[in-house]
């Protein structure tokens, strides 16, 4: 364990030096352990809270957390989180202690932490484990400090950071801190949407998120219960071996890790449930689900508090993923025109996917349009193809001066872009000016 850094060290080294206890605690001990640097680094003492900022009087202090117990030391502008060893009592609201009492024993402090692998420090003694975290580590396992039914009650949020931490690391999660996370899985509702939403979009980005999101459907519904009917709903369709929740979940995992696209990839079928129809034969459509699907979609990812853009993204991606695909430039540029470069091929991951998630292997028939598609939409790109307003050799000053005015300056610019981008107009000036002609009012 040699890859600390030095400045977090120092924060270590100063509170030593002035007679107190002080070791490297938490996460980054956990990384360093698995070979991967540490991106925080939080620093537990015996040292009281006045002490602590006596002590780092050298440095930038942050008065973050004094009342229980916490300074933020800015060492070089490194920002280390430092704690007094501390007990903690009831958590009358399942997030937060409602008291504090500072302790000199490092093992009281090591207790009252979440999981075993994040309950270990190291000083210049080196590792300290007292809780069986480097054997859950090597074993790759989740697993509570002590009792996991209390530890769950104490704080609801750990039942999310335990999901999110098992899928970022690809690690089982221990079967008694699984049941825990099951019972309590309704005390999600204590915590705060914007700490609930930043977890799950960790969790639902993550290396492992396939297998956690499969094993504990009761949380994620907890979160959005838009996707509550999807599970276990049987699709009767032959195209679908999977229910609409496995489907949905499977979907997700197969396209790359950006939080709107992984959304939509989740709720791409949420409207599925709603729209089931079974015809004559026994065979199950869900005809329009796509349409319906959106305002539930919207609904969750408000919830959540997520940004406009976010929200945008999904929707969009949500609305068009039974988009008819045709392998031709004009195709291609209509719709990179029309969704712009980022969510063109978003929208193609979304759509491989979704389609791999149905009835796997994917068909050489099935995904040769789609790759032709993607490919030409790079190769309009390449070519500095006109596909944006930006880009068009007339602007609205020209639909003005032939005569246009209010919403159809907006309307002929944007037909004339189609046009072009699906190659049927050439994207010079004279041509463009002619076709402006046909928009003026008789």
């Amino acid at each position: 364990m040699t890859n600390w850094d030095s400045r977090a060290l120092a924060v270590v080294q100063q509170l030593r030096r002035s007679g107190h206890q002080a070791v490297l605690v938490g996460g980054c001990v956990r990384d360093s352990l698995l070979s991967i640097p540490p991106h925080d680094y939080d620093v537990t003492t015996s040292a009281l809270p006045w002490e602590i900022l006596s002590c780092c009087a050298g440095f930038p202090c942050l008065n973050t957390g004094l009342k229980h117990g916490t300074v933020t030391v800015l060492s070089d502008g490194l920002p280390v989180e430092v704690t007094t060893f501390r007990r903690e009592g009831s958590y009358s609201d399942h997030r937060h202690p409602d008291q504090v009492e500072f302790t000199s024993d490092l093992t009281d402090d090591l207790a009252r932490r979440d999981f075993t692998i994040n309950a270990m420090a190291w000083g210049p003694e080196g590792l300290i484990d007292r809780f069986g975290g480097q054997e859950d580590l090597n074993a790759r396992l989740i697993r509570c400090v002590g009792d996991p039914d209390r530890r769950m009650e104490e704080d609801a949020l750990r039942l999310l950071r335990g999901l999110r931490l098992a899928g970022q690391l690809r690690f089982t999660i221990h079967p008694d801190t699984a049941d825990a996370i099951h019972g309590h899985a309704p005390q999600l509702s204590m915590v705060a949407w914007e700490r609930i939403s930043a977890e799950f979009l960790r969790l639902l980005c993550s290396p492992g998120a396939e297998q956690v999101l499969l094993d504990f459907p009761d949380v994620v519904t907890q979160i959005l219960p838009e996707l509550g009917p999807a599970v276990g709903f049987d699709q009767r369709n032959p195209h679908h071996r999977w229910d609409v929740y496995t489907h949905s979940v499977k979907t997700a995992a197969l396209v790359p890790p950006s939080p709107a696209l992984r959304l939509a990839a989740l709720l791409h079928d949420v409207g599925k449930p709603a729209s089931f129809f079974l015809d004559e034969r026994g065979i199950g459509h869900f005809y329009g689900h796509d349409r319906l699907g959106v305002p539930l979609a919207e609904r969750a990812m408000a919830r959540l508090r997520l940004d406009n853009a976010t929200r945008e993204r999904a929707a969009i991606l949500i609305s068009r993923h039974h988009l008819p695909v045709e392998p031709t430039r004009r195709w291609a540029g209509r719709w990179l025109s029309r969704l712009g470069e980022e969510c063109f091929f978003q929208l193609l991951a979304l759509k491989g996917a979704d389609a791999s998630a149905c009835a796997p292997p994917l068909k050489a028939e099935e995904s040769a349009p789609l790759e032709r598609a993607e490919a030409l939409g790079r190769q309009l790109l390449e070519e500095n193809a006109c596909l944006s307003l930006r880009t068009l050799a007339v602007n609205g000053h020209d639909a003005l001066k032939s005569g246009l005015a209010g919403p159809q300056i907006g309307q002929a610019l944007h037909e004339l872009l189609d046009y072009v981008a699906q190659g049927e107009l050439p994207n010079e000036r004279s041509a463009l000016l002619s076709a402006l002609e046909r928009y003026l009012s008789p």
